[in-house]
């Protein structure tokens, strides 16, 4: 493509607001001509896509309890590689490797906020278990679901509420395509990013030359705050939970920080205060501390948490409440197409215009059909033990969840560009467990079986929430949709593939149980479903408190769902997306010139995504090197608080890199 073709290359004047009367969008690549889009190339590259971060942002999830959208790394390489190959009009090509590579993200999302606590209760009951095929399968039939829900309610999001959402996420992600197809160089920047960011993680993990974590208890007063008033102050000064933050902003940064610090610092002291002297364990009876003598950390696992759990609960149903007039007008498109009762215009329209082409209703009516089908077969003679009565109750309960929280899911990446999938699925696991117990399936089979419906339903939900984001950026560029669905199934089964092995892997590495690995949504789910089967009661009061905060947090205007995801993860995973927001908010305000903010703006985004990626895969490359056999003993320099000192000074030299290389000419 020559130079001059390049410049012309750029969205149209209306990509990003509301039409006015009579007007129509007309995408980059033109609706009535043809461009390469699927081929050996795209497909080629987006599984390899689809494998690679499906590992790293497995490893990065389980880390940290934060999984990053591959998307917009994804069309970087993209572009890189198609720039390095000198292949001309590789914008379509580019959207499906984007397409198919950001499966990793959604399957990986799905997988670990649930899976891992079989892993992590198998410690306490020998008898459970979690074999590669039931991940996989649960993995990939939860990805299907979650691609065939959403098809109905494409045309609704990107098209009859066009300019109405935002879309973040794929916003930037198109911008990246965009730059690409003009001839943008912006691989480099994210490719050294990514060596900075992974090699200083890569140190960490696999040498332990610093603390991965800074403390308030490296300094004498900090411990006697911690064991007195059980007041603690903790920050993982890793390089991709940096880049987290600097993507996820200020705004919900500090939203997400200040649930953190709500449970922590008041709380968690104020459970100490009210019953110094109290053994709490009548929803657990292993806890036989009274809560004076345990530590902030035990007393934010055995009670803190919880009112997050409600909390979440609670924001997700409320989710669905506002969005129910979205259901309802997507079901109703949907039945007119099935029906066939579009006008005759709009038929001829779209037999002119491949970017109106979806998947044929019919066949997603008969797939849908087909799979949920199948899932009941998996449930029944994979999971149910071959108890018929169960299987029904379970699929059913998977259907309608799965369908209803679609739309919240696609709703909220459309809006703030990040799923409550977590708070969803926790809201299922409570309803599966109520259920189960309710029609006799109790115990260690109850646990394996609702983490399993737990695992297929969050997956649904987080592809549906990442497939709109395709989709999207497929309707701004004009690509075929109908090609991006189809090829999006062979991105998930890769995906499910790649994250059942990664999971195996690091459990054989480190092991869910241990510590070493957060998992915090899973040890989530562990502790929700624990006591419902094993019919013991569950913390209902806590529940409550959560739901009724979040009940407040909504009517007052705050994001309930991020205050309370703030309240389960631990603080040393919130508070460095603090210092992440706040470099996004230095970098984009240190100027008058507001031009050059939104350019060192979009420079930090790219740092930021090096850092993810980069820190994500050498993080991988640090549990594959130690499940071989390589590891260095750092146990007990990490427990001399010189090793906290060093991490902090080396944060601080990996923060002042982030802002210098954020500057532009």
């Amino acid at each position: 493509m020559k130079q001059d073709e390049k410049d012309m290359m750029q969205l149209p004047e209306n990509a990003f607001r509301e039409l006015r009367d009579g007007e129509s969008y007309e995408p980059m690549m033109s609706p009535r001509a043809s461009y390469p889009e699927v081929n050996a190339w795209s497909v080629t590259w987006g599984v390899l896509m689809a494998m690679l971060f499906s590992a790293a942002a497995a490893y990065l999830g389980l880390k940290v309890g934060q999984v990053f959208e591959a998307a917009i790394p994804i069309a970087i390489i993209a572009v890189g590689v198609s720039t390095a190959a000198k292949r001309s009009r590789a914008l379509g090509e580019n959207v499906i490797i984007q397409s198919i590579g950001a499966c990793s993200g959604a399957v990986v999302a799905g997988a670990i906020f649930t899976l891992p606590a079989i892993y992590i209760l198998q410690a306490k009951y020998p008898e459970m278990s979690a074999s590669f095929i039931k991940i996989f399968i649960s993995s990939l039939l939860g990805g299907i679901i979650g691609i065939l829900f959403l098809i109905p309610f494409r045309k609704y999001f990107v098209s009859d509420m066009h300019g109405k959402y935002p879309f973040p996420e794929a916003t930037a992600t198109t911008q990246v395509l965009v730059s690409g197809a003009r001839g943008g160089n912006q691989a480099k920047p994210l490719l050294l990013a990514g060596l900075v960011g992974g090699l200083y993680d890569f140190v960490v993990a696999t040498f332990g030359w610093w603390n991965e974590n800074v403390t308030s208890r490296m300094i004498g007063i900090g411990e006697t705050l911690a064991e007195r008033a059980k007041l603690v102050f903790k920050v993982n000064t890793g390089a991709a939970v940096l880049g987290l933050g600097y993507i996820v902003g200020l705004k919900y940064a500090l939203i997400i920080c200040l649930g953190s610090l709500a449970v922590w610092w008041l709380v968690v002291p104020g459970i100490s205060i009210m019953f110094h002297d109290s053994v709490l364990n009548a929803w657990d009876p292993a806890i036989t501390k009274t809560v004076g003598e345990m530590s902030p950390e035990e007393i934010f696992r055995s009670y803190g948490k919880s009112i997050g759990i409600g909390a979440i609960a609670m924001a997700g149903i409320i989710g669905i409440i506002k969005s129910w007039g979205i259901i309802k007008g997507a079901v109703s498109l949907a039945a007119r197409e099935m029906k066939g009762t579009s006008s005759e215009a709009d038929n001829a329209e779209t037999s002119r215009r491949r970017t109106d082409i979806d998947i044929s209703f019919k066949f997603i009516a008969i797939a849908s059909i087909a799979t949920i089908v199948i899932t009941f077969l998996f449930f029944w003679f994979g999971v149910m033990d071959g108890n018929m009565l169960f299987a029904l109750v379970a699929i059913v309960l998977v259907a309608v969840i799965a369908f209803l929280f679609t739309t919240v899911a696609a709703n909220a990446i459309a809006i703030v560009g990040s799923n409550p999938v977590s708070g969803m699925t926790l809201m299922t696991l409570i309803l599966a467990s109520v259920v189960m117990v309710g029609v006799g399936l109790k115990g260690t089979g109850g646990m394996v079986a609702a983490l399993i419906m737990g695992g297929v339903v969050c997956t649904a939900l987080s592809m549906a929430g990442s497939f709109i984001t395709d989709l999207k950026i497929g309707y701004w560029l004009g690509t075929t949709p109908k090609k991006q669905e189809s090829w999006k199934f062979l991105g998930t089964l890769v995906s499910a593939a790649t994250v059942g092995g990664v999971m195996m892997l690091l459990n054989e590495t480190y092991g869910f149980a241990s510590g070493q690995l957060a998992a915090p949504q899973a040890n989530a789910m562990a502790a929700v479903i624990d006591p419902l089967m094993n019919g013991i009661e569950a913390p209902w009061v806590l529940y409550a408190i959560g739901a009724v905060l979040a009940i407040v947090l909504t009517w007052c205007k705050v994001p309930a769902l991020a205050f309370a995801l703030g309240m389960f993860i631990p603080m040393e995973l919130n508070v460095p997306l603090v210092v992440g927001g706040a470099v996004n908010w230095y970098v984009t305000t240190r100027t008058k010139d507001p031009q050059k903010n939104k350019e060192r703006g979009e420079m930090g985004n790219l740092i930021a995504s090096g850092f993810i990626a980069g820190g994500a895969l050498m993080g991988v490359v640090s549990a594959i090197l130690r499940f071989g056999g390589v590891s260095f003993d750092y146990e007990a320099w990490w427990t001399n608080p010189l090793s906290e000192l060093c991490s902090l000074a080396a944060y601080v030299l990996l923060i002042a890199y982030f802002i210098r290389a954020t500057k532009v000419k």
